[in-house]
């Protein structure tokens, strides 16, 4: 007997490699040696406390190892997986990732012809945990070891036929891997196996839902949210980590008579069918509870129907106790939207001096073009600020005009900047779902900017006839460049300018003082205090947020890029 338990811990380690189950405490702990969930930690900052890698050393990063040959898994037919493998460049050999090929477990509800076939793209919030690396790209799970590259296992979902989007990630609890699939499952997988644990069904397929979503895990609670385009009602759920049976529901919108919001709707129908939809996890305060999410745009997101009120909950930032699934309280970015202005982006949370005193702040730039400071306990609204250089749907184009804000510091739109029949010049968005990231050290909060004007025309003023995102078509784009962004968070000010060529994936900051991004067809590092350019390696265009952590003393940086993973370590 004692024999047999040996092998099995044996067993055990052999399948995990060099890694291990995630301690869930860790999940509770500031960014540094693990990156254990979608920013790394609960707080969103994607602020690492590593400082090996700083302004003075990182111009010594270098190559160690890369892997551009893991495939997404179905075969030419699109019905079968291939074997799993390959490998690229790496140490002891130049041959990373070679060796025996990796098992693929094959799961799912459909046939596998709308799988894709082609390279892993990895997207979204990739976990390093104890030496591997667990990435994601639509409808697979790849579990890596991060020394060399080697591809460990794969899983591969065969997706029903519908929605083919992007992934945002994935999440870790124990021995368990948590993945939103596109076709409403949930699936809980063995992190040292691949193997299939559990799968729950979070939404109905034939109503339009989807799932892109990256899991939270808070607790004893996974988070998920889900999708919808259409007219059918938007949710965050809780789900039992150890079961997947659900805990419970918080709708976006009111569904039942007397629920608050219902009176900002034109009827209770309306509200029941209202959008707000959450598809970028947020972040979360263990000592409060409380979990920050936004949701997205109501429906019909464009035209007319909607009546003149603000259409509670969406295109809010949303604060719920995870123990209940009840709100605490809301801070609406975007009333009554009709631009699909989603309030989806990531908060940034942080303890720091604001007006004279130490408070618990929740930082956050939304699609709408503007930057937000609240009390995260009580949801008190700080600052407003406005980003852009042509951002002009509440107020004039020049970025010191002041918007016109409620009571309550949330910008009113122009309504004539909405789309009409002979059309309106209107801006783009300024921001969209790639996260943030805010430095403690430096006290800014960093962004990326979009600038654009377009004319929206205003194609079906008949509501029933352009639910969803239809009813308009745009034209006549100017574009006036994309740009990080450096904020001031006392005082929502842009501190500094930095280009960008191509858009942005996300952003990372470091003890060590310096800010990693995309740029230039690559990796790009800048002093997170100036600004000033110290290192940029062109690997290809990113996929996902450049990452780092901790392995063998030595502090490493990823780089996911289409159709592979860089390795860089200091030289």
């Amino acid at each position: 007997m004692k024999k047999l338990v040996l092998l099995t811990c044996l067993g055990t380690t052999a399948l995990f490699g060099q890694g291990g189950p995630l301690d869930p405490a860790e999940l509770s702990k500031p960014l540094s040696n693990n990156w254990t969930s979608y920013s790394g930690d609960y707080s969103g900052r994607r602020y690492s406390l590593l400082k090996q890698v700083n302004v003075e050393t990182v111009k010594n990063l270098s190559l160690e190892w890369l892997n551009t040959n893991i495939k997404s898994g179905c075969g030419a037919s699109g019905t079968e997986p291939q074997t799993a493998g390959g490998g690229g460049f790496g140490r002891g050999g130049g041959a990373g990732g070679g060796g025996a090929a990796a098992p693929i477990i094959v799961g799912g509800l459909g046939d596998g012809s709308s799988n894709q076939c082609n390279a892993a793209r990895f997207q979204g919030g990739v976990l390093i945990v104890n030496g591997i690396i667990y990435a994601s790209q639509p409808n697979n799970v790849f579990a890596i070891d991060a020394h060399d590259g080697t591809l460990l296992w794969q899983h591969y979902w065969k997706v029903r036929p519908g929605h083919g989007l992007a992934n945002r990630g994935l999440a870790m609890w124990n021995n368990r891997i948590y993945f939103e699939e596109q076709d409403d499952f949930l699936i809980c997988l063995d992190a040292g196996t691949g193997k299939e644990v559990w799968k729950k069904e979070i939404a109905s397929l034939a109503e339009n839902y989807w799932m892109s979503n990256a899991p939270m895990v808070l607790g004893n609670h996974v988070i998920v949210g889900v999708s919808n385009n259409l007219d059918m009602p938007a949710f965050l759920k809780s789900l039992d980590p150890e079961t997947g049976d659900q805990q419970w529901i918080l709708y976006s919108t009111a569904q039942n008579p007397g629920d608050p919001g219902v009176d900002t709707w034109t009827s209770l129908d309306a509200a029941r069918h209202g959008g707000g939809t959450s598809w970028i996890p947020g972040s979360y305060d263990p000592d409060l509870h409380l979990y920050y999410y936004g949701t997205g745009n109501p429906t019909p997101a464009y035209t007319a129907g909607r009546g003149d009120g603000d259409n509670l909950f969406t295109g809010c930032l949303i604060a719920v106790n995870v123990d209940t699934g009840k709100m605490a309280w809301y801070f609406q970015t975007s009333p009554h939207d009709t631009h699909d202005w989603d309030s989806t982006e990531t908060p940034a949370l942080a303890d720091m001096p604001f007006n004279g005193r130490q408070r618990k702040l929740l930082m956050m730039a939304t699609r709408n073009g503007y930057f937000y400071v609240l009390d995260r306990v009580t949801g008190e609204h700080l600052i407003s600020a406005k980003l852009g250089l042509v951002n002009n749907y509440a107020s004039g184009i020049h970025p010191d005009d002041k918007p016109t804000l409620d009571a309550r510091g949330q910008v009113k739109r122009n309504p004539y900047k909405d789309a009409t029949i002979p059309g309106s010049l209107v801006n783009g968005d300024v921001l969209n779902y790639p996260p943030p990231t805010f430095s403690p050290a430096a006290g800014l909060f960093y962004t990326h900017e979009e600038n654009s004007l377009h004319i929206d025309y205003l194609m079906e003023p008949d509501p029933r006839g352009s639910m969803g995102l239809g009813g308009i078509s745009s034209g006549g784009t100017f574009n006036f460049g994309t740009f990080l962004d450096a904020i001031d968070y006392k005082t929502g000010k842009v501190v500094w300018r930095h280009k960008l060529t191509g858009g942005s994936v996300g952003l990372l900051t470091t003890a060590g003082g310096v800010l990693f991004m995309s740029n230039g067809g690559g990796i790009e590092a800048l002093e997170a205090t100036t600004g000033k350019p110290l290192w940029h390696s062109e690997v290809g265009t990113l996929s996902a947020p450049v990452e780092t952590f901790l392995m063998d003393g030595k502090q490493h940086v990823a780089a996911f890029v289409s159709g592979g993973l860089f390795m860089f370590v200091l030289n």
